[in-house]
């Protein structure tokens, strides 16, 4: 039982330190104002700080501790040996205003990512600027709009499907276009409303923006058609890259007619939504879109390694060069793999979801999954079976949580109600995915009989905190501590 700690806030004690600092001598303050001598910070001794954070640490739950099928978001194990890479003294202390000569060794590491990028995917162009996969988004759709622009054409639509991921329909509004939204046929795009609508807006349509596998965990069969239907009206063809885990080593999307694709870097090279930090993003292009990118990109000379800028470039969408320490971890993970390794990647992802699919199909409903079609790397279920019994997704997902496993994505994607979407990952052994589906079964069968409703309804029980209410700590944060009386205190719990 982890013991309850209180906020630093209320364990401060007036005069209380942890480092006690002689003043510096011999110095003043140049700001002109008066001293600062309360920052407002507790104040609490160095055992106070240390157990209060280990204790909070000790709440955690990570991939590191147990199993984390978070669909569409990719927590498998991030290697070590990645992580001590990435902390060589000379990747880890570089600083973004070094002379280039002297971080000539970094800048190969981002001249071999690139290399490593654009042929896997077989597009040419490429930067690594962007945060992560949100802002590739952007960056991508913002290189789209200035090859229109400078084709002297001033297209508004933007073509999405409601399986595509929900930044998507962002980017497009936030880069100043409408997004119109095409629906799902069975968890793929419904070509016949693609058709209408291509022929309803026509030169009018600056792309179409469609996740490859799909949020539905479904690779798009018409792509190619798709691409080619775009390509007749100008438009052009945009591919979220966020599952590209699914097909890496497999599939080449410009082979497929794709003009620009993001990658979610921490999420297919290595560490799970950016190891608790900072993402990267990175977008490829073909030859023709190349010369709109980001500013600065990194070119081999004869000299050594320098930055250079695009000739028609959109500017900087971030400061310095993105997130080093990714690309270090994500360059070592393809280097450790190899091509083929990236390849059973892709393999063994989509292995395990249709596993987990295969086993679980018998007791919870796979609305886009009928006998004899498999998924990609995640497969998504949903409740209708059980919330026939009164249980439903937010009961199973609380009940997880009691039995040691992270809940799936639930209620995501929006185009089946009560949904479950579960993503195994390559990096999960079958006899985790055993216990996994055997705990999913147990729940299904508590549902089915009756015997579980009560008890997912108060679910969970043995976490440090209890179910809260949702609704209301999303319309209605607390987002400020106040000090309160001990006896305020005993009445508010």
């Amino acid at each position: 039982m982890i013991q309850e700690s209180e906020l630093l806030y209320e364990q401060s004690e007036p005069g209380r330190v942890g480092v006690d600092l002689e003043p510096l001598k011999g110095t003043s303050s140049r700001t002109g104002k008066r001293t600062r001598t309360n920052v407002g910070l507790p104040s609490c001794s160095e055992p106070q700080v240390m157990r209060h954070f280990v204790r909070i640490s000790q709440q955690n739950f990570s991939i590191d501790t147990n199993f984390y099928p978070l669909g569409s978001c990719t927590m498998k194990h991030n290697p070590r040996l990645n992580e001590k890479i990435a902390r060589l003294p000379g990747f880890a202390n570089v600083h973004p205003l070094q002379p280039e000569s002297t971080v000539q060794g970094a800048l190969e590491v981002i001249s071999k990512l690139q290399k490593w990028l654009t042929t896997l995917t077989g597009l040419p162009g490429i930067t690594l600027n962007p945060a992560a996969g949100a802002q590739g988004e952007t960056t991508g759709m913002m290189v789209i709009k200035a090859a229109l622009e400078a084709k002297g054409e001033n297209r508004k639509v933007v073509l999405i499907p409601d399986a595509a991921h929900g930044t998507n329909p962002a980017t497009a509004a936030m880069c100043g276009y409408k997004p119109i939204t095409i629906p799902s046929d069975e968890g793929l795009v419904d070509m016949a409303a693609f058709e209408a609508a291509v022929a309803e807006h026509g030169s009018d349509i600056a792309a179409f923006m469609l996740t490859n596998p799909n949020t539905c965990g479904l690779f798009e069969p018409n792509i190619k058609k798709i691409a080619d239907k775009l390509h007749e009206v100008g438009a052009y063809f945009y591919c979220d890259g966020a599952n590209f885990n699914a097909i890496v080593g497999k599939v080449r999307p410009a082979d497929v007619g794709v003009d620009v694709m993001q990658f979610n870097l921490h999420k297919t090279f290595s560490t799970p939504h950016g190891g608790g930090g900072p993402g990267s993003g990175p977008v490829v292009t073909t030859t023709e879109l190349a010369d709109f990118l980001p500013t600065p990109q990194v070119k081999k000379t004869a000299n050594g390694y320098t930055f250079v800028e695009p000739n028609q470039t959109i500017g900087r969408i971030k400061g310095f060069h993105g997130h080093f320490g990714m690309f270090s971890r994500g360059l070592t993970y393809m280097l450790s793999h190899g091509t083929d390794g990236l390849q059973r990647v892709a393999e063994e992802a989509v292995l395990n979801a249709n596993y987990i699919m295969a086993k679980l199909r018998s007791t919870y409903r796979t609305p886009y999954n009928p006998e004899g079609r498999s998924c990609m790397h995640e497969c998504l279920l949903n409740d209708k079976f059980q919330k026939e019994k009164g249980v439903a997704t937010l009961d199973i997902a609380k009940a997880l949580i009691d039995r040691g496993i992270h809940p799936m994505t639930i209620y995501f994607p929006l185009v089946t109600p009560g949904a479950m979407l579960i993503e195994p990952t390559e990096s999960e052994p079958k006899e985790v995915l055993d216990g996994f589906i055997e705990i999913m079964q147990e729940i299904a069968a508590k549902a089915e009989d009756g015997t579980g409703e009560s008890e997912f309804h108060n679910a969970p029980t043995k976490a440090q905190r209890r179910r809260l209410d949702e609704v209301k700590a999303a319309k209605q944060p607390v987002l400020n501590w106040q000090a309160m009386e001990k006896s305020e205190k005993c009445l508010a719990s």
